[in-house]
């Protein structure tokens, strides 16, 4: 749900926050991160889960292995999700294997602090103007994750999978970033790939199809979304900056997930 109110729910890990609490047995407290935590606040009639989210937007997967696991590990999350690589493929000279090995490297650590770990998959640009250029890139990272996540014991939501995503409807206008019911069907797809019931059995059912466009529309949307949106990446780019350079995490600190 869009809220302006300080640490709203909004993205797919706030939302998966909100499934979790909501299933929190009575006697059994929790605490989770995004990239990085959720527990028991003693208050109200059953336990609550906390939870963090450390995630910054537009993060390389870098800063997040850096900065965001030791927080995690810190706060001693019994769940963290990991999921960061995407930033990394749009520049040509990612190296996903080295990116793997970090990332492998992250996931050992928090595993051995007792942590389940929640990955995820790049998702299949291939029907996207130029970042549909990054999918062999990704694929690649993608089966890195997948075998990461068999040796180390953790799960994985397979966004490269959803077959709703495929939907420029389940996308923002960067192309980049999900719109609200993108976070909620990935949210959806977080609880399956904890092993958990769905909320909505049709989660990953593909939208009702969309007359095409005539091609000239088609242009034009490209060619706004290349000068509102790639212009600017590529400027930060020969700066060496990143859009998440100047960002904070909205919820740097575990605290209890309101139900209702």
């Amino acid at each position: 749900p869009e809220s302006a109110a300080p640490g709203a729910c909004r993205g797919w890990a706030d939302l998966l926050a909100l499934h979790l609490a909501a299933r929190v047995a009575p006697g059994a407290p929790h605490r989770a991160a995004d990239h990085t935590a959720a527990d028991d606040d003693g208050a109200g009639p059953a336990p609550q889960l906390e939870y963090a989210n450390l995630a910054i937007r537009g993060r390389l997967l870098g800063p997040i292995l850096a900065e965001q696991v030791p927080a995690a590990l810190e706060m001693g999350a019994d769940l963290v999700s990991l999921v960061g690589g995407g930033n990394d493929m749009l520049r040509p000279t990612a190296d996903p294997d080295a990116l793997a090995a970090l990332l492998e490297d992250a996931v050992v650590r928090l595993r051995a602090s007792g942590a389940d770990v929640l990955l995820g998959t790049g998702v299949d640009a291939k029907d996207s103007p130029l970042v549909s250029r990054t999918r062999g890139r990704v694929a690649v990272l993608n089966t890195h994750v997948w075998s990461i996540a068999r040796r180390q014991g953790a799960h994985v939501v397979d966004l490269w999978g959803m077959r709703s995503l495929r939907d420029w409807r389940m996308w923002a206008p960067d192309r980049i970033h999900l719109t609200t019911e993108g976070h909620r069907r990935v949210a959806q797809g977080a609880l399956v790939a904890l092993g958990l019931e769905p909320e909505d059995p049709r989660w990953d059912d593909p939208l009702t199809p969309m007359p095409p466009s005539p091609r000239l529309a088609r242009a034009r949307e490209d060619a706004q979304w290349l000068r509102e949106h790639v212009y600017p990446w590529a400027t930060r780019r020969l700066r060496g900056r990143s859009s998440g350079d100047e960002r904070r995490p909205k919820r740097p600190q575990p605290g209890p997930v309101r139900v209702g």
